[in-house]
C-alpha cells in the first residue's frame, strides 16, 4: 500500500512543484507575507483584544487615533490583488530566465490596470442618479481581482516573454548606458503585450461581464472561495498536506500552491467585512488553517515533541524531544520528521496523518458552535507559539482555551503510539548495551604469542 501511495504521489508532487505557473503564484503570494503581516500588526494594535484598550488609547492619543494606523492595514490588505500580480509578475519573470524580470512585472501590473475598471458610479444626497467618478476601486485591487491578478500577471508576462526572446526589440549601439539599453528592449515586447490587454478590455465591454474582473469572479472566483467556505475544504488541504510530508515532501509547498490564494482571499474578506462593521462568515482562513490545525509543524507534533522530551525512556527519543522542543514551539519540526524520523514509518502514519484533520474537525465545531469567535482577518507570522497565536487570530481568550484542548487531544492520539514507539527503541538500546558489556568483559591478560 505504501508503496503505491509513494508511486503515485511524488510524480504529482514533482509536477506541481517544478510547475513554472505554480511556483510563481506560490512564490508571487510569498512576497507579499511580509507587507500583510506588518498590515496586520497595524491592525492588532488598532483592536487589540482587551477590555478598555481603546478608550485607554483614545485618551492618550486622541479620538481617531486608529484611522491613521488603518492606513496602513488598508494598503496593506484592500490592495492585495495589486500586489500579488506585481509579485507573481517578477517570478514567474524570473522562471521563464528573463534577464530584466523588473520590466516583466511592471508590465504585469500596468496590463491588470488597462482591464480594470477606472471609474465607478456612486450615489450621492441630492442626486436623483448616480455619477461617473473616476479612479480605480479597492474591491476591484482587492478580494475581487485576486484570481484576475494571478491570471494576468502569467498571461502578461508569458508575452512578454515571447517577444523577448523572438527578438523583437530595439537594439541600441554599444556605449549606450545599460539602464537604457535594457529600457528600449523592453519597448516594444511591453507595447505588444499592452495593446493584448488593450484588445481584451474592448472585446470584454461587449459582453453582458462589461470588465474582466466581473467574468473571472463570477465564472472562476466565486466558485473555488465557495468551495473553499466548505466543511470538508480544509481537511482535504491537511490531509494532502500531511500526506506528502511523510513520503518526505514539503507537503505546504506543493498544496499552497492551489490552496494557498483560496485561504487568503476568505482571510482578506474578513477584514473587510469587520471593517464594514459586517459579521464575519469565512471559517477557513489561513489564520485558522496555521494556527489551530497544526501545533508545532506538519502533522501537529508539538504533543509528541513535548512526550519525547519529557515522558521518553529511551535516550534517543529523549535527547531527539529535548533538541527539538524549542524548535517545535515556534512549528518548525523537520527535526522530528527526518530525525525520528516520520518520513516512511509506518508506526507514527496513523497519528501523523490523522491529528491534524482530527484539530480541524474539532476546530470547525468550535466554530460554528460559538465557542470561538472566527478569525478575525489578521495574518500573523506562522511561527507564531500556541496560546498567543489563538489569543491574537481570535480576538478572544476562547481561542487560546480551543488550541489547548486541541492539544491535549493531540496528546491522546499520539500516546499509543509514541509508547510502542518508545519501546522499540528502549529494547533496541537494551540490546546494544549488552553487546557493549559482553565485549567489555573480554580479556587479553591470558593470551600468550608464545
Amino acid at each position: 500500500m505504501m508503496e503505491k501511495l509513494e508511486k503515485f504521489l511524488m510524480p504529482v508532487a514533482n509536477v506541481l512543484s517544478k510547475n513554472k505557473v505554480l511556483s510563481a503564484i506560490r512564490d508571487g503570494f510569498l512576497i507579499t507575507v511580509p507587507i500583510t503581516i506588518v498590515g496586520s500588526i497595524f491592525l492588532l494594535i488598532s483592536n487589540f483584544p482587551i477590555a478598555g484598550y481603546e478608550e485607554f488609547m483614545a485618551g492618550i492619543f486622541g479620538a481617531g487615533w486608529d484611522g491613521y494606523l488603518g492606513r496602513v492595514t488598508a494598503i496593506s490588505f484592500d490592495c492585495v490583488a495589486l500586489l500579488g500580480v506585481l509579485s507573481i509578475g517578477y517570478c514567474y519573470s524570473r522562471e521563464k530566465g528573463l534577464e530584466n524580470r523588473i520590466a516583466g512585472a511592471v508590465v504585469a501590473l500596468v496590463s491588470f490596470l488597462i482591464i480594470t475598471p477606472q471609474y465607478s458610479m456612486v450615489e450621492a444626497e441630492g442626486l436623483s442618479e448616480a455619477i461617473k467618478v473616476s479612479g480605480f476601486k479597492f474591491t476591484f485591487l482587492g478580494t475581487a481581482g485576486m484570481f484576475l491578478a494571478m491570471i494576468t500577471a502569467i498571461v502578461a508576462v508569458e508575452i512578454f516573454s515571447w517577444a523577448m526572446k523572438k527578438n523583437l526589440v530595439i537594439k541600441l549601439p554599444d556605449g549606450v548606458p545599460p539602464a537604457v539599453m535594457e529600457s528600449f528592449a523592453a519597448l516594444i515586447p511591453a507595447g505588444i503585450t499592452m495593446i493584448v490587454f488593450f484588445l481584451l478590455g474592448i472585446v470584454f465591454s461587449f459582453t453582458s461581464f462589461e470588465y474582466a474582473h466581473y467574468f473571472i469572479y463570477q465564472v472562476l472566483q466565486a466558485p473555488l472561495v465557495g468551495l473553499g467556505r466548505l466543511g470538508g475544504f480544509e481537511v482535504i488541504y491537511q490531509f494532502l498536506s500531511t500526506l506528502f510530508w511523510f513520503f518526505g515532501i514539503n507537503g505546504p509547498a506543493v498544496t499552497n500552491t492551489i490552496f494557498a490564494p483560496i485561504h487568503k482571499v476568505l482571510t482578506v474578506e474578513n477584514y473587510e467585512a469587520a471593517k464594514a462593521g459586517f459579521e464575519m462568515t469565512n471559517i477557513f482562513t489561513s489564520g485558522f488553517s496555521d494556527f489551530f490545525c497544526n501545533f508545532g509543524g506538519g502533522g501537529s507534533t508539538l504533543a509528541l515533541v513535548i512526550m519525547m522530551a519529557f515522558f521518553a525512556k529511551s535516550s534517543r527519543l529523549k535527547t531527539l524531544g529535548k533538541l527539538s522542543l524549542p524548535a517545535g514551539i515556534f512549528g518548525i519540526n523537520e527535526p522530528i520528521i527526518f530525525g525520528l524520523p516520520i518520513v516512511l514509518n509506518p508506526l507514527m502514519a496513523i497519528p501523523f496523518i490523522l491529528t491534524p484533520v482530527a484539530n480541524t474537525i474539532l476546530g470547525y465545531i468550535a466554530t460554528v458552535t460559538h465557542i470561538m469567535p472566527i478569525t478575525n482577518g489578521a495574518q500573523l507570522p506562522w511561527t507564531t507559539p500556541i496560546v498567543f497565536s489563538g489569543w491574537l487570530v481570535t480576538g478572544s481568550f476562547m481561542g487560546s482555551v480551543v488550541q489547548l484542548v486541541m492539544l491535549a487531544m493531540d496528546f491522546a492520539i499520539y500516546y499509543p503510539f509514541f509508547r510502542m514507539l518508545d519501546s522499540k527503541y528502549l529494547s533496541e538500546e537494551s540490546e546494544t548495551k549488552n553487546q557493549t558489556d559482553e565485549l567489555d568483559d573480554l580479556s587479553f591478560d591470558d593470551l600468550s604469542l608464545d
